[in-house]
C-alpha cells in the first residue's frame, strides 16, 4: 500500500464506531497486513502480547485500554518484556476517546483524541515498510489531499469519458488547477470568507449534482470578470460576492465537467479540509501524479525530498547569500545591497516538473531577505524578489501549471509569514498575468528566449495556462546586474531505453558525434551554451555520466569553453522518501562560466576543499579516461573470451553432454568446460563443444553433433549479425583463444555491492566465453593487482553501467588503470597475497564467489587475505594505506596523467597504432 491508500484507510477506521475488540487488528490492515497474517495474529499463533492486546514481532505493540487508563497503559506496553523481546518499533494504547503511541526507537510520541489519529499517519508508515523523514510525516495534509483529489478526478473522469481523451486532457487538468486555488483562496481568507467556495456549491447546487458544473462554472466565471465589468456580465448575487482573480487562472475554456452526486459528495468533503497548512514545495509534485496515468499507481509516493534539493541549491548560491548576510551583520548599508542583488537573482529550471526546486528557492530567498528586513527594521516592506524571477520549462501542461500556481501559494504564505494576513491578503489579488513556467520540449526550445542573460530585457508573457505563450502579448523587464542560476532534475534515460523523440532531441545537440549517451546530457550540453553570457548550473543527474564511455562523449566540449566543475556530491540515492524509489544511483553537478576560488566534494555526510574537480567528481587534474588498446602500465594483455557465434548450439547442458557421451563414448574429447561471467560468479557448471579441425570428421560423425553443427552452417550462411563467416568451418567458435597452462577469468558484470573484482584463476583448460575476459598465462601478482580495493575504486569511475552493477572493460577498465612500476619484491609480495586469497576461497568450497564477496556473508578470513593484499599494494603506490576511495582515486588520476602525457607513453600509444 501507498501512503494515500493508508491514510484513506485509517481515515475510514476513525470514522466507524469504536470496536475495543476488532482495533488493533484494522489498524495492522490499514497498514497493509495480509488477511492471513490477521489470522494468525487472531489465533494467537504469531501474537506475542502479555497484555491481552496484540503484538507483532518487529512491528508494533497494541492495547485497548480501560475508559481514562491510556497513559497508563502505554506506559505498562513499554514496561514489558515482551515489547523489547519482540523488537516492537511502536507501542500504541486508546480507549476510543484518547490515543496515544511512542516510537520506541526515537522516542518520539503521538497524543491525541481518537477521532483525530489520522491526522499523524505518517508517524506509522515505517509498518507499511515506509522508510519516513521527518518532513514526510509533517506533510499529513499533503497526503490526505492528494488521496482525496484523486478520487474526485478518477470519478469526474467516469461520468466525463470525453474528458479524458488526449485532446479535452487538458480542460480537465486546468479544472483541477482551479479548483485547488479555489480551496487554498477560501481557507485563507482570500476569498474573505473561509469556507466559501464550498458552502456556495453546497447551498447553490441541487443534492442530485444535476446543476453543480452549472454553480461552478459562475463562480469561475465571476473570478475571471473585473470589479469594472461585473455590472454587465449579469452575475447571480451568490457570484458576485468572489473576487476577481484572473491572472490566466480562469480565462480560457468556461467548461465545467458534469458531477455525479458521489463526485460532488468528494468535492465538499475535499473543501472541508484545512488546506491552509498545504506546503507548496511538496505537493506540486504529488498532485501531479493526480493527473498523470502512469504515476496514479504511486500516489503518495512523490514526496520530493527538501534536503536533497536544497544539496543543489545550497552549494549553487544559498550559501553564498548566507555568508554575505552573516558578513553584513547590521550594517544597513550592505544589507541593502545584499537584498537588491537578491532581487536580480534569476532562478531557471528547465525540466520543472511542478516547480520544486523554484518554490523551494523562492521560499528560502524570502526567509533571507525576511532577515535583511528585520535587520533594518523594515518589518512591512512589501518583497523585491519577485516570481517572475523564478523561472522554467516543463514538457507536459499540467505540471507546469501546478508550478506556477505553487509560487503563487508560496508568495502569498510568505507573505503572511513575514508581513502578516491583512498586508498579505490586501495586496495578493488580483493576480498577474506574466508568464514564467513554458510549457514545452526544454531540448527544443530557445533557453535564451525564456530566461534571457542578465542585461537584457527578459520577455514575460501574458497568457493563458492552456495556450501557447508565444501567441501572446510581451512584457519587458529588466534585469540590469544580475545573476541566473540553472538548476533542477532533468530526466534521465539510458540510450536503450530512450523514444525515437528523445534520440531526436538528443541528435540536435549531439558534440563531436557522441551516441549513446543518457538523456540528461541533452540538459548539461544546453545549460553550458546558456552559463556562456554568465551564471551557473547545477543538475541532478544519473551517476552514469561521471563513468565509463559517457565521460569522454559528455564533457570534453563543456570543459572546451573555459567552464569548470565547482561542487559536486558523489553517489547517492535520489529519493521521495517512500518505500518504491526507483533504484537510480544519483550525483549533482555544479558548473560555473567563471572560475570560482574554493571548490567543494560532499560525499557520506562529508565536505572535502578540492583544488580541481575532474568529470569524475574526484579532486583531480581535469583528463579524461580515454579507451586505450594496450595497457598503460606494464601489466600482460586482457582479451575478450571466445566468440561462439552459434545461435547456442555450440552450448549445452551437463544433462544434455552426458546423455551424448553415453551413447558416443569418443564424443568425450569434444567437450570442454566453459564460463562467462555468471558461470564463474556462482560457481554453475556448463560446457561446450571445442573441436579442433582434425575432430571434425569425429564431431560430423555423430548424429546429435552433426544436426548441431548443420544448424550453425545455415545460420552463418543466411549472414548473422557479423555477415557471412566461418560458413566453412561451423565446429569452430568465431574466434577461439587458450592459454597453455593457467589464465586469470575476469567477470564484464558484477554485482557494485562486491567489495572486490570477483576474478578467478583457472586451468587453461577451461574455456572463457565471450561474456567474461581473460589473461592467459599470467603472472599471479596480476590477479593481487585486479582483486585490489584500488582497482575497484578506478573500476567505479571508469566503468559503465548494467543498471547499477558494473561493466568491466578491457580498453577503459584496465587497460588505463595506473600501476607504479613492480620490482621483483614486488611482486613477490603480491604473488604471495593472491596465493592466501586463493588459499583462503578453498578453506570455504564449495562456496561460489557470489557467496563469498557478499559483503554480509563474506567470510572472515578472506577479508583478512584482501586486507592484506591492499595494505601490500597501497604501500607501493605512496607508502601507506590510502585513507578512502577518495584519496585512491586521487593519486590514481595523477599518476594517469603523467603515464599518458610522458614521452615514453607517446611512443607507446604510437606503436600500439601502428600495430
Amino acid at each position: 500500500m501507498n501512503a494515500v491508500e493508508i491514510e484513506e484507510a485509517i481515515s475510514k477506521l476513525a470514522e466507524l464506531p469504536f470496536d475495543g475488540g476488532e482495533f488493533p487488528f484494522a489498524f495492522l490492515q490499514a497498514f497493509g497486513n495480509r488477511e492471513t497474517t490477521i489470522k494468525r495474529l487472531r489465533s494467537g499463533a504469531s501474537n506475542k502480547s502479555d497484555l491481552g492486546g496484540v503484538l507483532q514481532t518487529n512491528n508494533i505493540h497494541i492495547a485497548v485500554a480501560p475508559a481514562g487508563e491510556v497513559t497508563n497503559t502505554l506506559a505498562a506496553l513499554k514496561a514489558t518484556p515482551a515489547t523489547a523481546k519482540a523488537k516492537a518499533r511502536f507501542i500504541l494504547a486508546t480507549d476510543g476517546a484518547g490515543f496515544e503511541a511512542e516510537d520506541v526507537e526515537t522516542g518520539e510520541t503521538v497524543a491525541c483524541a481518537y477521532v483525530d489519529f489520522p491526522n499523524h499517519f505518517g508517524f506509522f508508515l515505517p509498518l507499511a515498510g515506509i522508510t519516513t523523514v521527518k518532513q514526510v510525516r509533517e506533510s499529513s495534509f499533503d497526503i490526505r489531499a492528494t488521496g482525496r483529489l484523486n478520487r474526485l478526478y478518477v470519478e469526474l473522469l467516469k461520468d466525463n469519458p470525453d474528458w479524458g481523451a488526449a485532446d479535452r486532457r487538458p480542460d480537465m487538468n486546468h479544472f483541477m488547477a482551479r479548483l485547488i486555488f479555489c480551496f487554498f483562496a477560501e481557507k485563507t481568507d482570500i476569498f474573505h470568507g473561509k469556507g466559501l467556495f464550498t458552502a456556495t456549491i453546497e447551498q447553490m447546487s441541487a443534492r442530485d449534482s444535476s446543476n453543480t458544473h452549472e454553480v461552478i462554472g459562475e463562480l469561475f466565471r465571476a473570478m475571471n470578470t473585473p470589479t469594472a465589468q461585473r455590472a454587465i456580465a449579469r452575475l447571480p448575487r451568490w457570484a458576485d460576492v468572489f473576487p476577481y482573480v484572473n491572472g490566466g487562472l480562469f480565462s480560457g475554456s468556461p467548461a465545467v465537467p458534469r458531477f455525479s452526486r458521489i463526485a460532488r459528495s468528494y468535492l465538499l468533503h475535499i473543501g472541508g479540509l484545512d488546506w491552509t497548512k498545504i506546503n507548496p514545495d511538496i505537493f506540486g509534485s504529488m498532485i501531479q501524479a493526480v493527473a498523470d496515468d502512469d504515476e496514479r499507481g504511486a500516489l503518495g509516493m512523490h514526496y520530493t525530498s527538501v534536503p536533497n534539493i536544497l544539496k543543489v541549491l545550497n552549494p549553487l548560491f544559498l550559501d553564498d547569500l548566507r555568508a554575505r548576510l552573516e558578513e553584513a551583520g547590521d550594517n544597513s548599508r550592505m544589507l541593502l545591497n545584499l537584498r537588491r542583488r537578491m532581487a536580480r537573482i534569476r532562478v531557471f529550471d528547465p525540466a520543472c516538473g511542478s516547480g520544486n526546486f523554484l518554490v523551494i528557492a523562492y521560499k528560502e530567498m524570502r526567509a533571507i531577505e525576511a532577515i535583511i528586513n528585520e535587520r533594518r527594521g523594515e518589518f512591512d516592506l512589501a518583497s523585491e524578489i519577485p516570481l517572475t524571477n523564478f523561472r522554467g520549462i516543463e514538457l507536459r501542461d499540467f505540471p507546469a501549471e501546478v508550478a506556477r500556481l505553487a509560487l503563487i501559494m508560496a508568495e502569498f504564505q510568505c507573505d503572511v509569514l513575514y508581513r502578516g494576513q491583512k498586508l498579505a491578503l490586501a495586496e495578493f489579488l488580483p493576480l498577474n498575468k506574466e508568464n514564467w513556467i513554458t510549457c514545452g520540449n526544454a531540448l527544443r526550445l530557445d533557453w535564451l528566449s525564456v530566461c534571457p542573460p542578465t542585461g537584457t530585457g527578459v520577455k514575460l508573457v501574458a497568457y493563458d495556462l492552456l495556450e501557447t505563450p508565444l501567441d501572446q502579448a510581451q512584457i519587458d523587464f529588466e534585469n540590469e546586474g544580475g545573476e541566473t542560476y540553472v538548476c533542477g532534475n532533468p530526466p534521465y534515460v539510458g540510450d536503450k531505453f530512450q523514444t525515437p523523440a528523445q534520440k531526436a532531441d538528443l541528435k540536435l545537440l549531439t558534440r563531436n558525434g557522441a551516441k549513446a549517451v543518457d538523456y540528461v546530457a541533452g540538459w548539461l550540453w544546453k545549460a553550458s551554451d546558456f552559463i556562456r553570457h554568465g551564471g551557473s548550473f547545477a543538475f541532478v543527474a544519473t551517476n552514469s555520466i561521471c563513468q565509463g564511455v559517457q565521460v569522454p562523449l559528455i564533457w570534453p566540449s563543456i570543459f572546451q569553453t573555459g567552464q569548470e566543475i565547482t561542487f559536486a556530491h558523489k553517489d547517492f540515492y535520489w529519493s521521495n522518501s517512500a518505500s518504491n524509489n526507483a533504484n537510480v544511483i544519483c550525483v549533482i553537478i555544479g558548473v560555473s562560466a567563471t572560475p570560482r576560488g574554493e571548490k567543494f566534494i560532499y560525499f557520506d555526510s562529508q565536505r572535502k576543499l578540492a583544488k580541481s574537480i575532474n568529470a569524475y567528481l574526484t579532486d583531480g587534474p581535469n583528463i579524461i579516461v580515454e579507451k586505450h588498446p594496450t595497457p598503460i602500465s606494464d601489466l600482460p594483455e586482457m582479451v575478450a573470451g571466445n566468440i561462439p557465434r552459434d545461435k547456442g548450439h555450440l552450448m549445452m547442458s551437463l544433462e544434455e553432454r552426458d546423455d551424448i557421451v553415453a551413447r558416443y563414448p569418443d564424443a568425450t574429447q569434444l567437450f570442454r568446460r566453459m564460463v562467462g561471467s555468471f558461470e564463474l560468479i556462482n560457481g554453475i557448471e556448463r560446457t561446450c563443444l571445442w573441436i579442433n579441425d582434425d575432430q571434425s570428421a569425429l564431431a560430423a560423425s555423430i548424429p546429435p553433433i552433426a544436426q548441431r553443427l548443420k544448424a550453425i552452417r545455415e545460420y552463418r550462411e543466411t549472414g548473422s549479425e557479423r555477415g557471412k563467416l566461418g560458413i566453412a568451418t561451423p565446429y569452430k567458435f568465431e574466434r577461439t583463444i587458450t592459454g597453455k597452462k593457467t589464465q586469470i577469468v575476469v567477470p564484464r558484470v558484477f554485482s557494485e555491492r562486491r567489495p572486490y573484482v570477483t576474478a578467478n584463476y583457472i586451468s587453461s583448460e577451461t574455456i572463457v566465453s565471450d561474456a567474461a575476459q581473460a589473461i592467459y598465462d599470467a603472472p599471479m601478482y596480476v590477479l593481487s593487482i585486479l582483486s585490489s580495493r584500488i582497482h575497484l575504486a578506478w573500476i567505479g569511475v571508469t566503468s559503465g553501467r548494467m543498471k547499477s552493477d558494473l561493466r568491466y572493460s578491457t580498453g577503459v577498465c584496465y587497460n588505463s588503470f595506473p600501476l607504479p612500476t613492480l620490482t621483483e619484491k614486488n611482486k613477490a609480495d603480491l604473488t604471495r597475497c593472491a596465493e592466501d586469497m586463493l588459499l583462503a576461497r578453498e578453506a570455504h568450497f564449495p562456496a561460489t564467489l557470489a557467496y563469498l564477496y557478499d559483503p554480509d556473508t563474506m567470510p572472515a578470513d578472506l577479508r583478512e587475505a584482501h586486507e592484506r593484499n591492499d595494505e601490500v599494494l597501497e604501500r607501493i603506490y605512496i607508502g601507506r594505506r590510502f585513507r578512502n576511495d577518495t584519496e585512491r582515486l586521487e593519486k590514481l588520476f595523477e599518476l594517469y596523467t603523467k603515464m599518458t602525457t610522458s614521452p615514453r607513453a607517446t611512443q607507446k600509444k604510437k606503436r600500439a597504432g601502428a600495430a
